[in-house]
């Protein structure tokens, strides 16, 4: 059988991107809440916040490592697998790529050592004045790396000259139309992924029987932010769409399952897409549903697959991909809230310990999916009306794309795997006593 290597580049890029926005999906938002933490102990002298934040600023610093480390593999590809896309749109991508690292990068790594390290070799000011530079560097560097991606989603402020696409407004072409709602939805996303992991890791440990005042503080955190932020991601979300609507309306066409322009289009809760037939089979629908949440009148005109056709995405995939990330943004919100529930009434009962932990990585699922959505949903376009997937791949052989592909899933399973266990294996260790730490802080601390 032969393989096409446009499918194998696509399949090893989406592969690294995949891997990738894991963490930075952790590190954007866990900068803040470690800063909360410091804020709060610099105020109260409670322990307790100090302790919250001893333990996940070490999360956070494994994080950080694997991020900088997956993210560099996706730059090689460009100049591998995807060398059109540097060619037409390189004078765009490059500068808004070498921003990224100049104000972002360097601002979280510069300072990082001293989150870590410093806490007994500066000031407590300086201390918390570093966790607040790397905070706003990670912010920043999302705000970088989605102004690229909305960019390529929604492009403006250029103009096309011998083939290759030449800045005309960089206010424009940073701030463009679909920035504000995309980065919004991110930032909420990752709010939403850390809240669930602090709450989940959180409730392993008091499983596990530490019944310390950082546990409760950090659980209480947890829980508390992912039932705030779930309904404000639900309005967020409901913005996007309308965007995503406007701008790239075979995208929604897609996500709904919707074949034929229509007014009054029922919402599709369930159906297998048949793409050779064009139409959905086995469809649950919701009359004139999908019309009210798209444009907000019952009768509302959303467009069909059929007058995209040769030029929309892959319907099954981008269909499947957002009710996965509606179902788990579902679920987040009942078992948040069911959460902080029980919490308001005294405790949460073994039964919510163990829902939390099932929780902590649920927003990596639904960011994964949503992400899907996004990138699936713009093909068959790399750079939306400007450059096609296809004329910017480059001509690697597809034997030689399979066997690199073949060991990035292997080492990115790994990677996966010793992460989780890492992050397991320190939550189990951190109520424990440790007599080299205590020999090392004596050992400092002045006499």
């Amino acid at each position: 059988m032969d393989l096409d290597p446009v499918v194998l580049a696509r399949i090893q890029f989406g592969a690294n991107i995949t891997f990738h926005i894991l963490f930075p999906t952790i590190s954007i938002a866990l900068g803040w809440v470690l800063l909360y933490f410091k804020r709060r102990y610099d105020r109260s002298g409670d322990e307790a916040w100090m302790d919250a934040y001893g333990f996940w600023v070490k999360v956070f610093a494994l994080t950080f490592a694997l991020g900088v480390v997956s993210g560099i593999t996706m730059s090689f590809q460009f100049g591998t697998n995807w060398p059109g896309y540097m060619q037409t749109v390189g004078n765009i991508a490059g500068p808004l790529l070498a921003y990224e690292i100049l104000t972002a990068f360097f601002l979280e790594a510069t300072f990082l050592g001293v989150m870590l390290f410093g806490r007994r070799r500066v000031s407590n000011r300086v201390h918390t004045l570093a966790t607040l530079l790397v905070a706003l560097g990670t912010t920043a560097s999302a705000f970088w790396i989605l102004a690229l991606n909305s960019w390529m989603q929604t492009p403006a402020g250029f103009e096309m000259v011998n083939g290759q696409a030449i800045i005309t407004d960089w206010w424009a072409a940073v701030f463009n139309p679909s920035l504000p709602y995309r980065l919004t939805h991110m930032l909420i996303a990752s709010g939403l992924t850390v809240s669930f992991l602090v709450a989940g890791l959180s409730a392993y440990r008091r499983l596990k029987g530490d019944e310390s005042g950082g546990v409760t503080r950090a659980l209480r955190t947890g829980v508390f932010a992912a039932a705030l932020l779930i309904p404000l991601q639900i309005a967020v979300g409901d913005f996007h769409g309308l965007n995503t609507l406007h701008h790239q309306p075979a995208k929604i066409a897609a996500v709904e399952g919707v074949w034929e322009t229509e007014r009054g289009a029922p919402l599709t809760l369930f159906a297998l897409p048949n793409e050779a037939g064009r139409r959905n089979d086995y469809a649950i629908v919701v009359p004139k549903l999908a019309s009210l949440i798209l444009t907000h009148e019952w009768d509302g005109e959303i467009r069909g697959l059929n007058e995209f056709e040769g030029a929309h995405p892959p319907v099954a995939k981008v269909f499947w991909a957002f009710r996965v990330m509606v179902g788990v943004g579902v679920l987040m919100l009942v078992c948040s809230w069911f959460a902080a529930w029980q919490l308001r009434r005294g405790g949460l009962s073994r039964g919510g310990l163990r829902l939390l932990v099932g929780m902590s990585f649920s927003g990596w699922v639904a960011t994964v999916a949503g992400w899907y959505v996004t990138e699936i949903g713009r093909q068959p376009w790399l750079v939306q009306g400007v450059l096609t997937t296809a004329d910017a791949a480059g001509t690697v052989p597809a034997g030689m794309i399979a066997t690199s592909l073949a060991m990035y899933l292997t080492l990115y399973a790994a990677l996966l795997l010793a992460y989780v266990s890492v992050l397991f294996h320190l939550a189990r260790k951190a109520g424990k006593p440790d007599p080299a730490a205590a020999r090392y802080l004596a050992k400092e601390m002045p006499q």
